[in-house]
């Protein structure tokens, strides 16, 4: 393919992603300036294969590439950050399951933007991807699987466990307690 089709194509294809390249930077980095170098590596890399996309959706390939080019910075910038995590069933089992009548959505829409952002932040990397990606960037599980390369099943047991922390992190510190109110000394000499 001639550098000038790929451009077009590049151009097409992923250059309306880019946004959504960079916000899962951002989140994965937790750096505006090295989610910028991560992006700019990861766009470099999309033009260079453009020609071998093949897939369905463009924007779930682009994110594949942003994603593995975020992991290996990771790995060479960061390495302390990479935990690798180890989808043991005992630990599987030990997740509890979202209470329905309180799902994730609706204490993330009581919660203030600020305390939902540190509290994504927080969340463990292999946690955090799943979770922007299936919440802020709206993929489906399949197309997480195909991004993140995992199983299906990984996909949903690291959502559950996301949203989890996320509840467990969004939940108010203990509430004040209320106590009886004394009577004041006036309303005792009232008959």
């Amino acid at each position: 393919m001639k550098d000038e089709e790929k451009r077009r194509r590049f151009e097409l294809l992923v250059l309306p992603h880019l946004d959504a390249g960079l916000n899962l930077a951002r989140w994965l980095t937790h750096n505006d300036q090295d989610a910028q170098d991560v992006m700019q590596e990861a766009a470099m890399r999309a033009i260079r294969f453009i020609d071998g996309f093949r897939g369905e959706s463009a924007r779930a390939w682009l994110l594949q590439i942003v994603r593995n080019t975020c992991f290996s910075w990771l790995k060479e910038n960061r390495p302390v950050e990479l935990v690798v995590l180890e989808d043991a069933d005992e630990v599987l089992h030990a997740i509890a399951a979202p209470a329905t009548d309180e799902p994730p959505a609706m204490a993330m829409r009581n919660a203030d933007r600020l305390q939902i952002n540190q509290a994504i932040a927080a969340l463990p990397i292999v946690y955090r991807e799943v979770l922007v990606l299936r919440e802020l960037e709206d993929f489906s599980y399949k197309d997480i699987a195909r991004i993140a390369d995992i199983p299906i099943g990984t996909v949903m047991s690291r959502l559950a466990r996301a949203r989890s922390l996320m509840q467990q992190a969004l939940r108010p510190s203990e509430w004040p307690r209320l106590g009886a109110v004394p009577k004041s000394r006036q309303s005792e000499s009232i008959p």
